[in-house]
């Protein structure tokens, strides 16, 4: 049984998908929806194929791309017979479903249901800084959507207990910008806790966006239903499933 996460701020069909319900087993066990991992490709296509049918959609129309923690945003018409390096999609058209993956970044889904238009994207500390969220919502805008009725939804990543950094870390972002000293507090040592959430609605609460949320679920902290990055990393592991969060219209 596959189970899905969703917001009453969200009017189009999405879902922030949980590993349960897959059929990846190891590492993977669940719905390890990563081409990219080391998983069976087999596999990852039906746990794809699942994520789909629970769209309501041929897995033809679950539109992904290649993910590189960058700000760039596509716009999608059709199906991609190719995955452009970007981190950020949106689309106008109907019956298409944009799916970003994750395993501690947020994932985010956008809405503007009066205009018809969303948007996916993959915002990552990098990707975040770098402009993502920002550059999602003038990409919608271009479609015909008003930044001020767009509702953003963070889906599970990771949260500010389990995300340590350093001080090279903490003056990237301190340095150019003093008042995201606000999302760091003191951890272990030397070391810092960032708030990865809260700096994510922040910027989109800043660039204007409609409504904002984050679902309050942190990847690292629940492995029975979400898989990590960090958390594969500190038990030494190999690799690790990703997460899909979909949004279609």
């Amino acid at each position: 049984m596959l189970e899905i996460i969703t917001s009453d701020a969200l009017l189009p069909r999405h879902g922030f998908f949980t590993r349960k319900g897959g059929a990846s087993s190891g590492i993977f066990a669940g719905l390890n929806c990563g081409t990219g991992s080391s998983d069976q490709a087999e596999i990852v296509a039906i746990n794809r194929a699942r994520v789909a049918e629970a769209m309501g959609l041929p897995v033809e129309a679950l539109v992904s791309v290649h993910q590189v923690h960058s700000p760039d945003v596509v716009t999608v018409t059709a199906p991609l017979s190719d995955k452009p390096r970007a981190d950020a999609m949106v689309t106008a058209t109907p019956g298409l479903a944009l799916a970003v993956l994750t395993a501690d970044c947020q994932p985010v889904l956008f809405a503007d249901a009066a205009a018809g238009v969303i948007g996916a994207a993959h915002a990552g500390w990098k990707g975040a800084q770098g402009g993502v969220l920002e550059a999602t919502l003038d990409a919608m805008e271009a479609l015909g959507a008003r930044r001020g009725k767009i509702a953003a939804v963070i889906g599970p990543c990771i949260s500010q207990p389990a995300y340590e950094v350093g001080q090279e870390f903490f003056e990237n972002f301190t340095d150019d910008a003093p008042e995201t000293r606000r999302f760091f507090i003191n951890g272990a040592g030397d070391r810092y806790l960032f708030d990865l959430p809260s700096y994510g609605l922040w910027r989109l609460r800043e660039a204007g966006v409609g409504h904002a949320e984050w679902t309050r679920h942190c990847t690292y902290a629940d492995p029975a239903r979400f898989y990590s990055y960090r958390r594969t990393t500190h038990a030494g592991e190999v690799d690790y499933g990703r997460l899909i969060s979909v949004i279609r219209l």
